[in-house]
């Protein structure tokens, strides 16, 4: 039998697709597997390279299977689709992914421990809670603007119609209405003090831990912002240069060039979404403090009269990315741009 030098890995929740290569790449071998074969397959099989497609559950097999001994590189799946011959099969997913993690050109997603992963679902539950919170305080103000009841925007607008859904005395709700909004007050309420909860863990760990705190010396980045590059970016020596980190966080223009024109249109919005929503949030907290602010620094004041609002919130999320990479490669605080009088970190 021939050596077997890789191995593409599609998982799956219970019935997994292995293909395995020799050296010059011809398949040695394509087939099924349990839940429970995977880590006996690979413990009898020797030291090779091992390909898994990004996906829930691959940050925790690729640790499985390297501590077995395997060269492990996990790819996102946009890269293993072009490599898909036709069709979409177990089989056909598996050997793309074989053929793909042997490229030499090929982007691999930095490995993360559990400690990040945890890191990153008390930033995804804080998240989920948020959108559940918007999504309650919108039911309860449309179903009270149909009985003529409305508050200024806002979530801290909210405790009004409260008070008005609990005051039994006030004759513009109905009875019943009253006892179906009680349950959207109680829950409102209830994923308040679990979205302060969460936040409040947050702040604590980016007090103590080092990358955290330094961080948080840049304009426009604060807490969850700081709490949630250190969990979602695990690798940040990966990178080659503070653009390459720009560009996968898809703060970049997107490229659309041929025949020697270059052609760039709006950002590629690439990358997480949430990260990349933190650092413009943050630095159009900035920009709100630039405007008729003489501390603010000169060259963001002329860029804001000569580009939309928008457009220079970007660009500052840019360079506040760009800032985020050297602070974590190199070490240090920022001390570049001036502080702009009580900006208000996201």
């Amino acid at each position: 039998m021939k050596k077997i030098t890789t191995i593409g890995l599609d998982l799956a929740k219970h019935v997994f697709q292995i293909h395995g290569a020799d050296a010059e790449g011809s398949p040695v071998f394509n087939r099924k597997l349990r839940r429970a074969e995977v880590l006996r397959f690979f413990a009898k099989q020797p030291s090779c390279l091992v390909g898994l497609e990004a996906c829930g559950s691959s940050h925790y097999w690729a640790r499985q299977i390297a501590a077995l001994g395997h060269d492990v590189r996990v790819i996102p799946p946009v890269y293993v689709k072009p490599f898909v011959k036709r069709g979409k099969t177990d089989a056909a997913d598996a050997e793309a992914i074989s053929e793909a993690v042997t490229r030499k050109t090929m982007r691999f997603v930095p490995i993360k421990s559990a400690e990040q992963q945890a890191a990153a679902m008390v930033l995804k539950t804080r998240s989920l809670l948020v959108r559940q919170q918007t999504q309650a305080i919108n039911a309860l103000r449309a179903h009270l603007s149909e009985l003529g009841i409305i508050t200024a925007i806002g979530t801290t607008k909210v405790s009004g119609l409260i008070d008005i859904v609990r005051d039994a005395t006030d004759a513009r709700l109905p009875k019943t209405a009253r006892f179906a909004l009680s349950t959207l007050a109680n829950q409102i309420e209830a994923l308040f003090a679990q979205i302060v909860k969460l936040e409040r863990e947050i702040v604590a760990e980016a007090k103590r831990d080092e990358d955290m705190r330094r961080l948080a010396t840049i304009p426009g980045v604060g807490p969850i912002t700081a709490a949630s590059i250190k969990a979602l970016v695990p690798d940040p020596g990966g990178f080659k240069s503070a653009r390459h980190f720009a560009a996968w966080l898809g703060l970049t223009p997107r490229s659309h060039s041929s025949g020697g024109k270059e052609r760039l249109g709006g950002i590629s919005k690439m990358g997480n979404p949430e990260l990349r929503s933190l650092l413009v949030l943050g630095a159009s907290s900035v920009l709100r403090r630039v405007r008729g602010n003489d501390k603010a620094p000169k060259w963001l004041s002329a860029l804001l009269t000569r580009r939309p609002y928008k457009v220079v919130a970007v660009a500052l999320a840019n360079k506040t990315a760009r800032v985020i990479w050297a602070l974590l490669t190199k070490g240090g605080i920022y001390r570049g741009m001036a502080p702009v009088d009580s900006v208000a970190n996201a």
